[in-house]
């Protein structure tokens, strides 16, 4: 799995899937800093990559349909300081190998992670 870490979550949050033998990038890796919400998304469907950000945008599921996506993790909490986020992110991969994420939304909260799956887009005949 390939991830991009957005510019609001501490480095550290790629350097920890790393460790954990997935392929991941900062937005800041690539020079992205500063770019737009869509700028980063359409990188990240083009790189087929998965966001992880504490952006509550990602987790509109109308501007960013799911199904679009190589997965969308939106951290969800109160407490942002680095070590909680590390610690929810271990959560994240450990439930990895056990919950799909490609064409999913995963909101990561205090209580757990909810899952929402993309609808496929209606096709014009």
């Amino acid at each position: 799995m390939r991830f991009k870490v957005d510019e609001n979550m501490p480095v550290e949050v790629a350097r920890l899937l790393r460790e954990n033998a997935y392929d991941a990038v900062t937005v800041l890796d690539q020079r992205m800093g500063g770019a737009t919400d869509e700028v980063v998304a359409v990188v990240c469907q083009r790189e087929r990559r998965a966001v992880v950000t504490l952006d509550k945008g990602f987790g509109d599921i109308r501007a960013y349909p799911p199904s679009k996506y190589a997965g969308l993790i939106v951290l969800r909490v109160d407490d942002q300081h680095k070590e909680r986020l590390l610690a929810l992110m271990t959560h994240v991969i450990e439930e990895l190998p056990k919950r799909p994420i490609e064409g999913h939304l995963w909101i990561v909260e205090e209580q757990g992670i909810r899952i929402r799956m993309g609808r496929p887009e209606a096709t014009e005949e």
